[in-house]
């Protein structure tokens, strides 16, 4: 074999690469494979190779490096291609395997010169180089069998929000935060993950140090919607510290049943403690006894409360049905 710097391979790579290969009758103690650099990288044998390449390949991308000890071109490769796998943090793996100590694998898949690498995924060669080529170019081979970095951080990202989100609304707020700073620290301006710890130090009622957080975000943050919506929630919970006792406005509602005022600080009140049908319910009592109180304040706080909660939360989803009979009786 001769050291090269051509791909012969193109874009049709896998399709000249799929008949049945076997792999030698040595036993699996033969030439252990040895596992380097966290994980990522390992050397490999013959009888290892369906293990280390197959079968691994249909969890992820695996690269096969065919190297030699005298090939100065794969010495040149080796160092780029290790530290472009391993910045990828599990994206591919990358098999080493020396063709002088195991030349039949590279003789069934036709390598006639190297370095060369070749990619399997699901079990099957899809594409491959040769040549030493630089980080840039292997960086490039990567995005395309194991597609774009930025695509599948995105979608951990989202799963990861996911997951906090469902978190702290199960009442686990150390395992939510602990998510969301996760995602801060990959994407420190993700305006989800902000809203989400902000929401996260509401619950656990450190209200200052939420509206600390919630000031320090730079504006392209702080005006995205989740974070206007943990804004919005705070600052109601905010002016419901100041509106006075429940139990007292409830025996003045009792006392007085259209003393609006009350009624409308007690819905706030019940909104903070989570309390949120009871809470649409005194706004939707006061907007069928008096439409002109605060020049229609009621169904004005009402849809606040419903920005705040969400479109699909089924208290919005309730209140909103009997305002709208409300308003288009």
């Amino acid at each position: 074999m001769s050291s090269g710097s051509n791909n012969p391979y193109g874009g049709s790579y896998g399709g000249q690469m799929s008949g049945k290969m076997s792999f030698g009758s040595a036993s699996p103690g033969a030439g252990a494979a040895v596992q380097a650099s966290g994980g990522h990288i390992k050397d490999t044998t013959t009888a290892a190779f369906t293990k280390d390449v197959l079968e691994e390949s249909r969890r992820q991308p695996v690269l096969v490096d065919f190297w030699a000890p005298w090939c100065g071109p794969c010495k040149q490769l080796a160092p780029a291609l290790e530290k472009v796998v391993n910045e990828g943090n599990g994206r591919v793996k990358l098999v080493k395997l020396n063709i002088d100590d195991h030349p039949s694998i590279p003789g069934q898949l036709g390598i006639q010169s190297i370095p060369a690498v070749i990619a399997f995924v699901n079990g099957r060669p899809v594409d491959g180089f040769m040549g030493a080529v630089p980080e840039s170019q292997i960086r490039q081979f990567i995005d395309k069998v194991a597609g774009p970095a930025g695509a599948d951080q995105a979608a951990e990202i989202e799963a990861a929000l996911e997951e906090a989100r469902a978190l702290l609304d199960g009442g686990d707020l150390d395992g939510a935060a602990q998510l969301f700073a996760a995602v801060l620290q990959a994407d420190p301006e993700n305006p989800k993950a902000a809203a989400g710890m902000i929401d996260c130090l509401i619950t656990l009622g450190e209200m200052a140090r939420a509206r600390q957080m919630l000031e320090s975000l730079p504006p392209e943050v702080s005006s995205q919607a989740p974070v206007q919506a943990v804004a919005l929630k705070l600052q109601q919970i905010e002016e419901a510290r100041k509106l006075g006792d429940p139990v007292a406005l409830e025996h003045e509602l009792a006392l007085h049943p259209d003393h609006h005022e009350s009624r409308m600080k007690l819905a706030k009140i019940l909104n903070v403690e989570g309390r949120r049908d009871e809470a649409a319910e005194h706004l939707l009592l006061i907007m069928k006894t008096d439409r002109t109180f605060d020049d229609d304040g009621a169904r004005r706080q009402l849809l606040q409360f419903f920005e705040a909660w969400g479109p699909k939360d089924p208290a919005t989803i309730s209140a909103r049905r009997r305002l709208s009979s409300i308003l288009f009786s």
